[in-house]
């Protein structure tokens, strides 16, 4: 794959406007910095293939895979990936391209390799140490907010953190907005707190009741984030996770949805 296939121009535009500004060297000398865009496409190369950072082609995207892997852990320290997700966002949000009516909530769970930071015992995984990916998707399935734990985090533990987390994304005509019409949730979520605090901040909820209903039967509004985590699954360095770090576990969820939402624009 050439570079501009993986970083297409529009995309370049808008990491070019999150990305900081290259170090220079006052006394000159030292060796060529490889161009940004360049490190991009191996980044993403490693997300989607799911590579190790030495099996990186470099004859084919110029930067070795230590070279890649250093920026890599430059800009995740600077959010690059964060704020490349939400300026995705801000564009389909200014066509009007997002649908706020109906969000959803939802988790799955990612094996680790290696014990880190946000890992746990996973209680459905007999005991093997893992990771969860928690998001919010609007009624299409683009996801708004998204974060990890450790596999034995309970679900509900993590709605109040990924709903403060939903940037104040552009709208096509009016202020920016960031709350949700209506959230679904699986009875994982069926806490009178949580319900509290969304009615609270005016969210409807639609949350399945333990005991009295069964999750299959918000199925109808709810399948839409099913089909966001197999997406993920298209990057497949989110098959396990092999990062210590979790903010460069973060860091690979959070291209990947960018790389979810940036389909959109291009459609």
């Amino acid at each position: 794959m050439t570079v501009e296939r993986l970083v297409p121009d529009e995309l370049w535009k808008l990491f070019q406007q999150v990305a900081p500004k290259a170090p220079t060297r006052p006394q000159g000398g030292g060796r060529r910095r490889h161009g940004d865009r360049e490190v991009v496409a191996a980044i993403i190369f490693v997300a989607t293939s799911g590579c190790t950072w030495q099996q990186l082609p470099s004859a084919s995207y110029g930067p070795s895979g230590a070279t890649a892997h250093r920026r890599f852990s430059e800009w995740t320290k600077s959010r690059v990936w964060a704020k490349l997700h939400r300026l995705v966002l801000d564009e389909l949000g200014s066509r009007g391209e997002l649908d706020w009516s109906r969000c959803a909530i939802d988790s799955v769970n990612m094996r680790t390799l290696k014990k880190g930071e946000l890992t746990g015992p996973n209680p459905v995984d007999r005991g093997k140490y893992g990771s969860k990916i928690h998001l919010i998707t609007e009624q299409a399935g683009l996801p708004l907010s998204i974060g990890i734990s450790g596999a034995n985090l309970h679900d509900s533990q993590a709605l109040i953190s990924l709903v403060k987390g939903i940037p104040l994304i552009r709208s096509r005509r009016g202020p920016r907005r960031r709350k949700t019409g209506m959230l679904h949730a699986d009875k994982g979520y069926d806490y009178s707190y949580l319900r509290r605090w969304l009615r609270q901040r005016g969210i409807t909820h639609r949350i399945a009741r333990r005991g009295i209903e069964t999750s299959q039967r918000l199925g109808r509004h709810r399948w839409t984030i099913g089909r966001t985590m197999s997406w993920l699954a298209v990057c497949r360095r989110l098959h396990r996770r092999y990062e210590r770090k979790a903010e460069h576990f973060l860091a690979f969820t959070s291209i990947a949805c960018t790389l979810i939402c940036y389909r959109r624009l291009t459609k």
